[in-house]
């Protein structure tokens, strides 16, 4: 029997996203397209009598997760988690769907619970809708690749496209608490009008519609704008990062134009989902 469990789940950000409300967490999500991204959540599930649970991201360390708290009740099971990121929390990375996906995914196999990725992604998502979170980074995260989702839920995806392990530049400036504009009426009727309404042909055509959507929805902040200007001079693809006040760019001369605005993250685009790392007994 496993004394410890440690999975790792990909990040994901997202470039456009119209938001689909319905009658239950499982039917009620957005769809929309992003980056799944290889800088993700480890965690490190442990038996114990009592759950305490320990967010490590980028050199912040924080104590509770009410997310990860209610995804073990609802498991029944107790236990010391830690997670880990070398992205901040809260700037449109989709680390929370990553988080619950990874601790499920490894609660799940230290309980012997026996959940199927379904199951467990369902659960993950079902959270993450009723804590007001991302609404669709549990379905895009399932997989790697440049990823589009035409319906609500964990079996929306249509497409992964391979865009091979593309170099992903991002400058975070703050966060956007994401229950802010989700429950905002008037900000949700222009990110539902500013929605292109198809999938991305190929990573180029992701990054047109992601900006077209951005400057349309009126989620673009100034100083957004002053670095995707800069990026724009440079013939750099880059967009708003959904949602968070930051920039996210591809090109090899990426990183260096981001990084006169701010600390610049470099990572990937992923080529799988999650999966478990190591199981100590």
């Amino acid at each position: 029997m496993p004394a410890s469990v440690k999975a790792y789940s990909p990040g994901h950000i997202s470039g456009y996203f119209s938001r689909i409300t319905g009658g239950r967490p499982e039917d009620t999500g957005s769809i929309g397209a992003g980056l799944v991204l290889s800088d993700g959540v480890t965690v490190t599930v442990t038996r114990s009598e009592v759950t305490d649970v320990l967010v490590l991201a980028d050199g912040m360390a924080n104590r509770g997760s009410p997310p990860i708290e209610e995804a073990l009740d609802r498991l029944g099971v107790t236990a010391t988690i830690v997670t880990e990121s070398a992205l901040p929390i809260g700037s449109g990375f989709g680390l929370s769907a990553a988080s619950l996906l990874a601790t499920i995914m490894a609660a799940n196999k230290i309980f012997s619970l026996s959940m199927g990725i379904s199951e467990i992604a369902q659960l993950a998502h079902s959270i993450e809708v009723e804590c007001g979170n991302g609404l669709g980074d549990v379905a895009a995260e399932l997989g790697g690749g440049l990823v589009c989702r035409t319906a609500p839920g964990i079996t929306g995806v249509t497409c992964r496209l391979n865009v091979g392990m593309e170099p992903v530049a991002i400058v975070s400036l703050a966060p956007i608490p994401t229950q802010n504009v989700l429950s905002t009426p008037a900000s949700m009727e222009r990110v539902a009008a500013a929605y292109p309404g198809r999938c991305p042909r190929d990573i180029e055509d992701f990054f047109i519609l992601s900006r077209q959507f951005a400057e349309s929805s009126g989620l673009i902040t100034e100083q957004v704008n002053t670095i995707l200007s800069a990026c724009d001079n440079a013939g750099i693809l880059a967009s708003m990062t959904m949602l968070g006040e930051g920039v996210f760019a591809i090109g090899e001369d990426a990183g260096a134009v981001l990084s006169q605005f701010g600390k610049v993250y470099s990572t990937m685009v992923a080529d799988e989902g999650p999966k478990i790392l190591e199981v100590t007994s």
